[in-house]
């Protein structure tokens, strides 16, 4: 439920102190067995229910157990074939050469929404295919910056030799990636929708995935998995809890619930599935609606809580250091065997695998998640068996010099202009013309981004290389090169804004490391490209320009190259009068002085009435705010006066 860290905070203590009489709330409904250290395997049929005075006394002080036979029924629900209107990729950021990041519009989210993908081994390779995907989801406390999953396990480097596309949805702090039925602390949690109506048609459509599908998640995660596999029957084939909590309707566990969301960020669990026990939250019940699970590969896991491998002991008996996680830990196995029997008194094949020992953390779900593997493959219909490959001739060498690159992932294979092969860690390419390269890190995010060797950059021509300055690191290609440095990120630089920042010193010069990649203008042919030290725009009337410094302030507050300024077709340039600078645009120009600020001075009447009286080094002097459009005309401040447009005439005074 929780995902506790290693220095649990006062609240999660306390929130863990709260799982033992939940504990003994839920054994002693009679509903589920205590968990046996040993154990393996849950038995094939849940033991009866007993009924008991305590019981009776418990279920006035929490959520009384639902009837399962007259459970609400969970609906059975079909992915879209297209994404619904108004979903659409906002933004797409390379975080290395097999991970990418999406921002995704998502109207019922109200927002765009972050997922990462992980790429298949041969997505490069073989470019025609499309592959099975694996929903993966986060625990209680999903950050907003990444998934926990890339954050606090190696999956990615278990992963990469894999055939699959790993779908990582980033947020969802206490959702339990469903659809609420009021606002999350003022957010939109749709979850569901975002997830299974908006987001799967997008990656068919866009990102190569096919039609077979997996789902699996640790703790909230987990009891999501179910929840969705049960309510799209049609679209998983294959879905996975790791310490999930697979019961959450029987006594305590509501209230269990409860506690948990409010302890991870303050949310109000009855703003998720209405009141405690309600209609909702039984629809949502994974152990409700098992039989929905016929014919899907399951698997489930829990430990026992107990101290395990990746757990330090306390002193006492079998109990670890790890307080919450001892508590959420005998919450899942409970709960997940309640599910266990349930499913398989319904027909459901069900791989149970109850653990020893183990807490609720990080390590426990990393070692489930490749235990969970080859069910997931045979079940998607991947080759469980990761093909050999071997670098060969000029690649190899290369290889054999940097075993940074770690081990290869492909063969090697045909790409324009050449041949390619990846590894762990980065690709090297050759061709007959430029030799054998590495490209790696980030700059081989940034590769990728560019469209790799199919796009502008065309094929490496050098390794990776420090800056004469330390501070970063570049690789050239046939057509640009690639910087990266620590407070930058890599971006390319090509064409003619490269030759222009490589005449004014490159990094070493006055606008330093490119701080963006080059971004086309849709609304007006030219381009534009964020540097430390200004903004360069570029058009074929133009060339490269800069703009810098409250200038390149007032010029983005004007509209930037979409106004009526344009771009801009000269650098910024010095004044003798009292300090100031300029820079002239297609469309007019803007001035600054320390006194005055900057302000845009439009061609016209206003610019050539100021000319008559030498601009800033006549007695009008600098403009001092902007050009105001009045009921006759127009007019503007200076430092010595002001010049007013009247029926297309400008006076000075």
């Amino acid at each position: 439920m929780a995902t506790p860290s290693a220095h649990a905070s006062p609240r999660s203590r306390w929130a863990s102190l709260l799982a033992a009489p939940l504990v003994a709330s839920v054994v002693g409904s009679g509903l589920v067995l205590p968990p046996v250290a040993a154990a393996q395997e849950t038995p094939t049929r849940p033991a009866p229910a007993q009924s008991s005075p305590t019981q009776t006394t418990q279920s006035r002080s929490t959520t009384a157990a639902p009837d399962p036979a007259g459970a609400p029924d969970a609906p059975s629900l079909r992915v879209p074939a297209a994404p619904p209107s108004g979903v659409r990729l906002d933004k797409v950021e390379w975080k290395s050469a097999n991970r990418v990041a999406l921002w995704v519009q998502s109207p019922a989210m109200e927002q765009a929404v972050q997922v990462q993908l992980m790429l298949p081994a041969q997505w490069n390779a073989d470019p025609g295919r499309t592959y099975p995907s694996l929903l993966l989801l986060d625990g209680l406390r999903a950050r907003d910056d990444a998934s926990g999953w890339t954050l606090e396990t190696k999956i990615s480097q278990f992963f990469d030799a894999k055939n699959a596309v790993v779908v990582l949805p980033v947020g969802g702090e206490s959702s339990f990636y469903t659809d609420w039925v009021s606002d999350a602390k003022g957010a939109a949690y749709q979850w569901e929708t975002f997830l299974m109506q908006e987001l799967p048609p997008l990656l068919a459509r866009d990102w190569r995935v096919g039609d077979e599908h997996g789902v699996a998640g640790l703790s909230m995660g987990g009891t999501a998995a179910m929840m969705l596999a049960q309510r799209y029957p049609e679209h998983f084939q294959f879905a996975a809890s790791y310490s999930g909590f697979l019961d959450t309707t029987s006594f305590g566990m509501p209230e269990a619930i409860k506690v948990a969301m409010q302890d991870a960020g303050g949310y109000p669990a009855e703003n998720m599935w209405g009141p405690l026990g309600s209609d909702r939250w039984q629809e949502q019940d994974p152990k409700l609606h098992t039989e929905k699970m016929r014919g899907q590969s399951v698997y489930v896991s829990a430990g026992s809580g107990n101290t395990g491998p990746w757990d330090q002991p306390s002193g006492l008996p079998d109990i670890p250091t790890n307080f919450p996680g001892y508590g959420l830990e005998l919450l899942s196995r409970m709960t997940t065997q309640t599910f266990v029997n349930k499913a398989r008194a319904e027909g459901v094949e069900v791989t149970a695998n109850f653990r020893p020992s183990g807490t609720h953390t990080w390590p426990y779900w990393q070692f489930e998640m490749t235990q969970a593997w080859p069910q997931f493959a045979a079940a998607v219909g991947i080759e469980n068996v990761e093909k050999p490959c071997a670098a060969a001739g000029e690649i190899a060498r290369v290889a054999e010099r940097q075993p940074g690159l770690g081990p290869c992932l492909t063969g090697e294979y045909d790409v324009r202009g050449g041949k390619a092969t990846d590894f762990r860690f980065g690709r090297v390419f050759w061709s007959q013309s430029t030799g054998a390269h590495s490209v790696l890190g980030a700059i081989g995010a940034a590769y990728q981004s560019e469209g790799g060797p199919d796009g502008v950059l065309g094929l490496p021509t050098s390794g990776e290389t420090t800056t004469p300055d330390g501070r970063g690191r570049f690789s050239t290609f046939q057509n640009g090169v690639i910087y990266w440095s620590p407070s930058t990120g890599a971006h390319a630089v090509r064409g003619g804004i490269r030759a222009m920042w490589q005449e004014r010193g490159a990094e070493r010069g006055d606008l330093g490391y490119p701080t963006t990649d080059e971004i086309t203008n849709p609304n007006k042919p030219g381009v534009v490209q964020g540097f430390q030290g200004g903004t360069v725009y570029w058009s074929e009337e133009t060339g490269p320009k800069v703009v810098e410094g409250d200038i390149l302030k007032a010029y983005r507050e004007a509209g930037a190259e979409n106004s009526e300024l344009g771009y801009p077709v000269t650098d910024e340039i010095a004044l003798d009068t009292r300090r100031g600078a300029f820079s002239r645009f297609q469309g007019g120009a803007i001035y600054w002085s320390p006194r005055t600020g900057a302000h845009v001075v439009p061609r016209g009447p206003v610019f050539d009435a100021w000319g008559t009286v030498d601009y800033e080094r006549g007695r009008l002097g600098y403009p001092t705010g902007p050009l105001r459009n009045t009921a006759g005309g127009q007019v503007m401040e200076f430092e010595g006066g002001r010049i007013t447009v009247s029926g297309g005439r400008a006076e000075i005074s």
